[in-house]
This record gives structure tokens, sequence and C-alpha cells, in this order.
């Protein structure tokens, strides 16, 4: 049985940080993309950051703020986010994505609440 389970998010002032992680099981996490999402009241969800064996990309609007790593030993994907602005509350979710020839797999986390205010 898949699981991602997310864990971290919380209610934090503005300049603060947090740290994301999303536990995986139930499948081989090292040949999956893993990316965060987000979604705040109103809006659609957007891709936030994903790592896939050696290479990262980010949103703009996050860059050089948030980090996102994974521990295949763990089966573990993180997202630390710095500098937090109110702009980054959201519902955080963890993907997981495999892409080949007849596959197309994804999983999602429950996701965690982030929310920046004062």
């Amino acid at each position: 049985q898949v699981q991602l389970v997310e864990s971290g998010g919380g209610l934090v002032q503005p300049g603060g940080s947090l740290r994301l992680s999303c536990a995986a099981s139930g499948f081989t996490f090292s040949n999956y993309v893993m990316r965060w999402y987000r979604q705040a009241p109103g809006k659609e969800r957007e891709l936030v950051a994903g790592i896939g064996s050696g290479s990262t990309t980010y949103v703009d609007s996050v860059k050089g703020r948030f980090i996102i790593s994974r521990d295949n030993a763990k089966n573990t994907v993180y997202l630390q986010m710095n500098s937090l602005k109110p702009e980054d509350t959201a519902v955080y979710y963890c993907n997981a994505a495999r892409r080949g020839v007849g596959v197309r797999e994804d999983y999602w986390g429950q996701g965690t609440q982030v929310t920046v205010s004062s």
C-alpha cells in the first residue's frame, strides 16, 4: 500500500522557518521524482519544488528561500522553508511521480497546512 505522509507544517511568523517532511512507503522511493506542491485558498495547486536523482527545480517565488532534499535510505523528502512570507501560506502536498514507456504513476500525500502570519 502506497503512503505519503507529510509532517512539519504549522503557524510561523513572517521571516521564520519550517521544515516539511514526507515519509514514503509502499513503492521504490529512489525510482521516483519527488515534488512539493502547494494550494492556497481560492487558488490552483502549484508546483513549488522538485528533486530527481540529482537535480532540483524551484518555482521562481521560492528560489533562494526553499531547499528540497531527499534521503533515499529513509524514503523521505524534505522541504526546508526559510524567510517565510504570508504569501507562502497554503496546504503543502508531497507528490511522487514516475514516467516511462507505458508508465504514468502519481501518488499524493494528504497535505500539511503552513500558515505564515504575525
